[in-house]
């Protein structure tokens, strides 16, 4: 592979490339080789090989959909060329997390079309995400490639060891996954692909702001012999914009590529630990809450040489959460806080046949899903010592395992493609214990710019811990909670000219036995329950204009607007829903950056936000007649320079200072300032 082409415009060109042993989604271990293909990104790219570097003046287009020419790049699970289809991917490129990660992974992700990031406090803390009207649950978590989904409870999804200034692209698979990352994929998966331990560099980031915020990071990708490594360390706190909303958060992260023979191995391992006043977390009736969660992970994944199309990995991650319903002050009847640690533990092998009929690939996962807890699963009959609290028990245990074989064939003709394949999921809470989740995708090049693509795919999604066994003051828990299904259809096109890319596309969403926490009318009980059936759809649309590459602007480097539609069937009628049926109804995200001089400029970001659903605000020690939520408008402004290796910026969220409500009583932070200073140094 040689003479890379990458820059600002977002186009990225392989002139010459071979069947490498990285092939495809290479952070899953997975084999792709691929020809020009015009795809809005690869969630399934080898971590470190995309190579998109930040110029003097960078982009600021976050979620801006690039162009992948001749690249290693895939939305499923075996290879693809020029003819094959696409699936809807958006990608935060490196130039766009350079620029602002300072907004954290939660600010990032919100400007994305069809993404919605609902929060109960500051800097995405305690940030919950979905994907196309599902609900936080549905949305599966990768890092590099390694599923850090957690089981016990979607709220602890986002609880990754790594901060921004490490990471190099964010890529987002919007729709069903099952057919390529199992379970748990319901609505779309998002991959977080760190520095390329072959990039000599360090980065050191410095800011503070309003309400006692710091925060600080830094990164350094450095070599040892022959052995290839990415170290990262963060830090941030904060006294919080309201009482009980103070945070503090610490990161570490370590990744190495170790050569082996004709392959490496390559290995991560990561430690986060949060600390944050969780005010009215589970029930405005106790606002005074909080919660301490850590987390520890490591993965090794091997990727052989050219002959071998054969990829194995293995992972384990921990994670510790205390939740404490009475931060100060407990009654006498609160019996004490609540703990938990979940371990789990995963293998996967993915092998790949290309022949002249098309291209095959068969893969096997196993996952196992374990809790200590107090409160979740079932009565032990011997206790258990909770690390680091003296004089605590885990008292409660549950655990479950699960089997998952895909197989997928993929075949091109002309202009046409189609890809089917097949996921097999053996788990003992299914109703047969087996069941297949099928899918099939379509492509046709319409015209050299414009491509056509339609999808239909069945997945699901297990309950997790909390949805079968949270019970407390004000919350109901259901052990015979079913699974998730759904079956989704989806057609859109795609255009790609010079400086424009635009997309369109519509779906719809069959869903039955989606779990939601209700409350019936005049009962203070939250409670887990399957509904019959939810079925959702929705319009997607957006476009990204690029004017520097048309070589005709020089003081507006980017226009982006995109609009997503989301609709549910099922209304709340005779409870109110806490997640399922709260879904953005409208989003309009505009973005603009432009230049002041050669080394300085400012970047915009507007949403418009229109919520369905309603919440029951409560006054005085009870719960009101239900209102809906209001529509809001969020304005994020940045102002930075780059006097060489430094950036010195400032930043105003929620310039309007609007009165956001993600959550029923939880009120999120109004305008908020910081400043801060970046160093970055490229080593040879």
């Amino acid at each position: 592979m040689e003479n890379l082409q990458s820059g600002v415009t977002g186009v990225i060109s392989f002139r010459r490339w071979s069947r490498s042993s990285w092939a495809v989604f290479s952070s899953l271990g997975r084999s792709i080789r691929i020809g020009v293909l015009s795809l809005s990104c690869s969630i399934l790219v080898l971590p470190g090989h995309s190579q998109e570097q930040p110029d003097s003046i960078p982009s600021s287009s976050s979620g801006r959909e690039i162009e992948l020419e001749e690249v290693v790049v895939s939305a499923q699970r075996t290879p693809v060329v020029q003819s094959e289809l696409m699936r809807v991917v958006q990608v935060v490129t490196l130039t766009e997390i350079a620029q602002h990660s300072s907004a954290g992974l939660a600010g990032l992700l919100e400007h994305l079309r069809g993404v919605d990031i609902r929060q109960r406090g500051a800097f995405g803390i305690q940030a919950d995400i979905s994907i196309r009207g599902g609900t936080f649950d549905q949305t599966l978590i990768l890092l590099n490639g390694i599923n850090l989904t957690d089981p016990q409870t979607g709220h602890h999804n986002l609880n990754l060891p790594v901060d921004l200034s490490s990471v190099e692209r964010i890529e987002v698979l919007q729709g069903p996954g099952a057919r390529i990352f199992g379970p748990n994929a319901f609505n779309g998966a998002i991959n977080i692909i760190t520095a390329d331990p072959d990039r000599r560099g360090i980065t050191a980031t410095l800011s503070g702001g309003e309400f006692g915020l710091f925060q600080s990071s830094v990164s350094a990708v450095l070599a040892l012999g022959k052995i290839n490594q990415h170290i990262s360390l963060g830090w941030n706190r904060s006294n919080g914009y309201q009482e009980n909303t103070d945070f503090s958060n610490l990161n570490m992260f370590y990744r190495a590529v170790v050569p082996s023979g004709p392959g490496s191995f390559d290995m991560q391992a990561g430690f986060t630990q949060r600390a944050f006043g969780a005010n009215s977390f589970y029930s405005p009736r106790f606002p005074a809450q909080a919660e301490e969660t850590r987390a520890a992970f490591i993965s090794v994944k091997y990727k052989p040489g050219r002959r071998i199309n054969l990829n194995p990995a293995v992972y384990w991650r921990r994670h510790h959460d205390r939740f404490e319903l009475f931060r100060d002050d407990a009654p006498l009847w609160y019996p004490g806080h609540n703990y938990h640690m979940t371990d789990v533990a995963g293998a996967t092998v993915n092998w790949m046949h290309v022949a002249g009929y098309g291209r095959l690939s068969l893969g096997a996962d196993y996952r196992f899903e374990h809790i200590f807890s107090n409160v979740l699963g079932n009565p032990m009959a011997v206790p258990r010592s909770v690390p680091g609290e003296p004089g605590e028990e885990f008292t409660r245990s549950y655990q479950r395992q699960s089997l998952s074989m895909m197989a997928e064939q993929s075949v091109f003709l002309e202009n046409f493609s189609v890809s089917a394949g097949l996921l097999m999921h053996l788990n003992a809470s299914l109703p047969n214990g087996i069941s297949i989740y099928p899918g099939i995708d379509l492509g046709w090049q319409v015209h050299k710019l414009i491509r056509w693509y339609a999808t239909a795919n069945r997945t699901l999604r297990l309950p997790t811990f909390t949805d079968l066994f949270y019970n407390s003051p004000t919350n109901a828990g259901n052990p015979d909670l079913k699974p998730e299904e759904a079956l989704a259809l989806e057609s859109g096109f795609k255009l790609n000219k010079g400086a424009v890319n635009a997309e369109i596309s519509v779906y719809r969403q069959w869903g039955k036995n989606m779990i939601d926490w209700v409350k019936p009318a005049g009962n203070e009980i939250w409670q887990s329950l399957n509904h019959t059936m939810i079925h959702v759809a929705g319009i997607e649309a957006g476009a990204d204009f690029d004017l520097r590459k048309s070589g005709s602007q020089k003081v507006v480097r980017h226009i982006g607007l995109h609009y997503s539609w989301t609709k549910a069937d099922k209304h709340s009628r005779g409870f109110t829903s806490l997640y399922a049926l709260d879904i953005l109804k409208h989003k309009v995200d505009m973005s603009l950056g432009h230049s002041i001089t050669s080394k300085s400029g400012i970047d915009w970001k507007l949403s418009f936000q229109d919520r369905s659903g309603g919440y029951q605000p409560y006054v005085d020690g009870a719960y009101v007649d239900e209102i809906p939520y209001h529509p809001v408008l969020l304005a994020y402004v940045k102002a930075f320079w780059n006097p060489g290796a430094f950036q010195v910026f400032a930043e105003v969220s929620n310039i309007l200072n609007t009165k956001v409500m993600d959550h029923a009583n939880v009120l999120q932070p109004g305008r908020w300032m910081l400043a801060g200073v970046k160093y970055q140094l490229q080593l040879k």
